[in-house]
């Protein structure tokens, strides 16, 4: 027996914002309200929201129990994240571009009895209320009617609340899949799995933030836990900077000069309205130096117009709702890199290639495989489902198509369910995306398979340009010679604007219902 051991500390979500309320108590949470710029160190905010926990406390809430939030990236919905995870709650965050029906089902899936909503969403919530007899609490704004207003009830709330007395495997937060490979599936984050992913997205070779970065948050806090960044900018003392509703690039310029930003997060068709409105003002953003990317492949032509218009350096990723959700991530500093390839994966992932049949490829540097991941913040088994979510060696079968190259790095091919077969062979769409999004005159690109009668699916390219006109073989003409004769789209439509869907990727099921008919 070896003698001595360590101490028992549990990797709980609350010691996040207990860290920076003590070690970095001015360092502030920046959001952009009604055209003002709201500021709160991280002590007083972390005195708010212990008195949030003790106002769900008299509502009857307990450890175990979700709690709905529909709200957009502000300080009141921090509040309310750590508010509920602290208390031992479980934070079921719902998608106000949903549904109702959509978010009722979740809801009811969930059991969540509570739902915190911004005030601009009442009539949403309200709505999915109705549907699952859940209550309303309102936050950055008043309530009405039958939704009770948050705020004046924390000043006169108790801070005699515990928070993390409770074992790290509990559940603190719960996130739909966007239902891209089908029914929407829930997946239950753990205090320890989102502890350990927000310790791996914070090394050097990762997200490498520090407590002199002011980071904007673009990427929604209702998908994937907005990434890890309202644990990881507290747990370094750094600016954690939230845009609210308003994500346009006028908004955002606005946001990024104010608030100092030196890091945007964000989907690649967030960065493409900023740059725009750059283009079209002359504004310019000297302190921002890094965008970090992800949610969807970034066109070359996108990644050129970043780096050229704002000076910054773009860091590519990949990652899945249940991955936590970061899998893979581009070293901070590399410029001109690659926009298809996006990393290395860090300590706590793992990624292996296997074949259609789930066998591991003899060579895992080169050829193409389907890709798999396993780790410490990887989905085991999906919320409310009896069997595991995982093949027989451990490994969570992602759905993506990839190759990792010489140097490890991830590039990641499309998806297996995108794939169009012609005439009983293979065309891979996200191939003929990259070099058509690679022309300068086109914002965005898609393709799908349209039914014919022949080949049974033949591909269609579907562009939003940025300006101006571009003919048919424009388009089609860089194609030729660097992809099959016959993976060559038959037609092109051309879109005012593409459709997306509401985690801010392009929406290729409307694409399909739209234009995939014969």
């Amino acid at each position: 027996m070896i003698d001595g051991t360590m101490q028992d500390f549990a990797l709980t979500l609350d010691r996040f914002l207990r860290h920076a309320a003590k070690w970095h108590p001015d360092a502030e949470v920046v959001t952009a309200r009604d055209g003002a710029i709201d500021r709160l160190g991280y002590a007083a905010l972390m005195d708010r929201a212990l008195g949030v926990s003790s106002v769900l406390a008299g509502m009857g809430v307990a450890a175990g129990d979700r709690v709905a939030t529909l709200a957009w990236n502000t300080r009141a919905h921090v509040e309310a994240w750590y508010a509920i995870m602290g208390m031992g709650a479980v934070c079921h965050t719902l998608n106000p571009r949903l549904t109702a029906g959509q978010l009722g089902d979740m809801t009811r899936q969930s059991g969540a009895r509570l739902i915190v909503a911004s005030a601009d969403l009442l009539p949403l919530a309200r709505d999915v209320a109705g549907r699952t007899g859940a209550r309303l609490l309102a936050i950055d704004g008043a309530g009405e009617g039958e939704a009770v207003a948050l705020d004046p009830l924390i000043a006169a709330a108790s801070r005699d609340v515990a928070w993390g007395d409770f074992a790290e495997t509990a559940p603190s937060g719960l996130c739909f899949t966007s239902g891209t490979t089908g029914a929407p599936k829930g997946v239950t984050y753990t205090h320890r799995s989102s502890f350990l992913h927000t310790l791996r997205v914070l090394q050097a070779d990762v997200m490498a933030f520090t407590a002199d970065d002011a980071v904007l948050a673009v990427v929604p806090m209702f998908h994937a836990n907005a990434w890890g960044l309202p644990f990881a900018l507290p747990a370094v003392g750094g600016r954690l900077v939230l845009p609210g509703r308003q994500t346009d690039g006028a908004s955002l310029a606005r946001l990024i000069a104010a608030a100092e930003v030196t890091v945007g997060v964000g989907v690649p068709t967030v960065w493409l309205g900023l740059v725009e409105h750059l283009e079209a003002t002359g504004t310019t953003l000297p302190t921002l130096r890094r965008v970090i990317v992800g949610g969807a492949p970034m066109a070359p032509a996108l990644m050129e117009r970043l780096e050229a218009r704002l000076g910054v350096t773009v860091q590519t990723s990949w990652g899945m709702t249940e991955l936590s959700p970061s899998g893979t991530v581009a070293r901070p500093g590399e410029r001109r890199r690659d926009a298809a390839r996006s990393g290395r994966p860090a300590i706590g992932v793992d990624l292996l290639l296997t074949d259609a049949d789930g066998v591991p490829l003899a060579e895992q540097r080169g050829p193409e495989g389907h890709l798999r991941v396993r780790g410490a913040a990887v989905v085991d088994r999906y919320f409310g489902q009896p069997d595991s979510a995982l093949d027989a060696a451990g490994w969570f079968v992602t759905g993506d198509l990839a190759r990792i190259d010489a140097a490890g790095e991830l590039i990641v091919t499309g998806r297996a369910k995108d794939l169009i077969k012609s005439g009983g062979e293979w065309i891979n769409p996200a191939e003929i995306e990259a070099i058509v999004g690679a022309l300068p005159q086109v914002a965005q690109a898609a393709v799908i398979g349209r039914a014919d009668v022949k080949w049974g699916e033949r591909p269609v390219l579907l562009v939003e340009l940025r300006e101006g006109t571009a003919s048919d073989e424009e388009l089609l003409a860089p194609l030729r010679g660097r992809v099959a004769p016959w993976w060559v789209p038959g037609a092109v439509v051309r879109l005012p604007r593409m459709p997306l869907a509401a985690t801010g990727k392009i929406d290729k099921i409307r694409l399909r219902a739209d234009h995939g008919g014969a």
